[in-house]
């Protein structure tokens, strides 16, 4: 009998002699597999079961965690994904063979594009029916090798290994997904817990160079009128203090993407607005006048760099190399971990730039103004202002992907990161409703809504039952506005009439309840304020229908960033 053939004749927690010199405490795969998670401080793994999984969940459970039944794979991607923004802990997500590896795969590609810490995991066939004809076999390692960092299968042999290397790709720069293969004959696995335990750590970030920062510094001095552009990177490494304390000492004006909304906060004099979403070609008028862009922690995921700047030089600083075509002048790369260059930036004497700060406050508040067209129906705007009124200050707003993102991604004032929650590098539809039961049970003593449109409600409605089984209080606000009002928008600026755009209709619900969560109706600001103060009150999940003219997003919707 094979040295592996005789760890899986043995029951778990039989020592075995292996040579002439050591003796092994063999424990079950699965149980090793759930200890190596609760070690790196999970606490929740998304998914649906499977046959093959039914041990890994069981000890999942007798480790303290819990397995949260969902009930589509994507939503356990998403969840997984917010999880792993809000706490710096991999998210972990979980999905059977063929289907449920290819629903999951798209919270994944989410994780992937949005830079989330995370680790999925699959059931795959045995090893020796790879290559075979088997019902829901399909290639898992290459469904996933495009939307992760690093795709693996565990084996008897590779459990530490494979978990410590999924670990610390997972939350190396640029942080991501992982994905682990699991074959369904390792349910009976014994596998050899690792000598003094598991040790997951973080890889430290490169320092940037002194040459390159010192360069910056020099472009940055000899500019008249430089901008800051700020992205996904700034938001993530947590440098929204030294961030801030840099722009109160240059005096620099600040554009943000909208994931990086809150580094700076919008009522900071030097903030000039929010690139890419509505109105934003009102924001061009002044990051147009500049004669430098400098990008800090700018990931060009959301939004490319020639899309919206001007055609003058570029300094960029952040954790990866700058991506834009050969027509522009990248005239200073400073690539490595943030904070130094910050302690760098932050330690320097700046000049007084030849920005009229006044001109800044009041394009920033003609922006703003411009969010609230003159109607004589209920707008998402006015929707969206309740909202902020009645939101507590410390509570997390998940926006949903549609017309109505491109409004909170200026109009929402966020005053610190993950406050606002989006996707805007994978932008899935359906993604907000899952991803609001993440935040909720990441951080539980918040106030968490989901603002969500009538068409990407539907895609994942289905996750109303989870936050019933569960009892997760999350209120969700679906804008009712009967059809899919972005596209919409783009059909008639390329002069095509509306088509397979309308989603119903009458009413969206027709009822007082949905999967048996309440619903209650808003059609104007003060009744919208009292449904929602209702829904925070209440013990779980609620609907808000609010029924909205979103004719206003026509002229929201920026029709050039330059």
């Amino acid at each position: 009998m094979s040295y592996s053939a005789l760890t899986r004749a043995v029951r778990p927690g039989v020592r075995l002699a292996r040579g002439n010199s050591k003796e092994v405490f063999w424990v079950q795969l699965a149980e090793e597999f759930a200890r190596s998670l609760q070690t790196m401080g999970v606490r929740y793994v998304f998914g649906i079961p499977g046959g093959p999984s039914i041990a890994f969940m069981d000890a999942i459970r007798r480790q303290g965690m819990e397995f949260i039944l969902v009930s589509h794979e994507e939503a356990a991607g998403v969840m997984a994904d917010v999880t792993g923004r809000l706490t710096g802990v991999p998210g972990v997500c979980h999905a059977t063979f063929g289907p449920g590896a290819t629903h999951l795969a798209t919270g994944v590609g989410g994780a992937l594009l949005d830079r989330s810490p995370l680790i999925a995991f699959t059931t795959e066939v045995r090893p020796e029916d790879l290559d075979r004809k088997v019902q829901m076999n399909i290639d898992h390692q290459a469904l996933f090798r495009p939307l992760t960092k690093w795709t693996t299968r565990l084996t008897e042999d590779n459990l530490t290994e494979t978990m410590t290397k999924a670990y610390q790709v997972a939350t190396a720069e640029v942080t991501g997904p992982v994905h682990i293969g699991v074959p369904s004959n390792l349910d009976t696995a014994a596998a050899e817990p690792p000598e003094g335990g598991y040790r997951f750590e973080k890889s430290a970030g490169g320092d940037p160079s002194p040459v390159a920062l010192e360069q910056a510094f020099s472009l940055m001095s000899k500019a008249r009128r430089p901008i800051v552009a700020l992205g996904l990177t700034a938001a993530r490494r947590g440098c929204s203090a030294a961030i801030r304390r840099w722009i109160e000492k240059s005096r620099i004006p600040v554009v943000v993407t909208p994931m990086a909304k809150g580094v700076v906060p919008e009522s900071h004099p030097c903030y000039a607005g929010a690139l890419f979403h509505a109105l934003s070609d009102r924001v061009a008028d002044i990051y147009r006048q500049a004669d430098l862009v400098i990008g800090l922690g700018y990931d060009p995921i959301e939004f490319n760099y020639e899309q919206w700047m001007p055609k003058v030089p570029l300094v960029h600083i952040d954790t990866s190399k700058a991506d834009i075509t050969p027509d522009y002048d990248v005239a200073c790369e400073v690539v490595g971990d943030l904070v130094p260059a910050l302690e760098y930036l932050n330690a320097r004497t700046w000049p007084v730039y030849q920005w009229d700060m006044a001109e800044i406050g009041e394009n920033r508040k003609k922006v703003m103004d411009g969010l609230f067209p003159a109607s004589t129906g209920f707008t998402p705007s006015q929707a969206i202002a309740v909202l902020q009124e009645v939101l507590p200050g410390d509570g997390i707003l998940t926006a949903d992907v549609g017309a109505h993102l491109h409004l909170l991604g200026q109009l929402w004032r966020s005053g610190e990161p993950n406050k606002l929650l989006m996707t805007n590098g994978w932008s899935s539809m359906g993604w907000g409703l899952p991803a609001a039961l993440g935040a909720k049970l990441s951080r539980p003593e918040k106030t968490v809504v989901c603002v969500t449109g009538d068409g990407g409600f539907l895609m994942n409605c289905g996750e109303l039952m989870t936050a019933r089984r569960y009892g997760i209080n999350t209120v969700t606000v679906v804008l009712c506005d009967h059809s899919l009002s972005l596209i919409e928008v783009k059909q008639e600026r390329k002069n095509v009439p509306a088509y397979a755009t309308r989603l119903y209709k009458d009413d969206y619900f027709n009822a007082g309840s949905f999967l048996g969560v309440p619903v209650l109706r808003a059609r104007d600001p003060g009744e919208l304020k009292a449904a929602l103060l209702s829904a925070f009150a209440a013990n779980g999940p609620v609907i808000i229908e609010a029924t909205v003219d979103g004719a206003s997003y026509t002229d929201l919707i920026a029709r050039s960033y330059k």
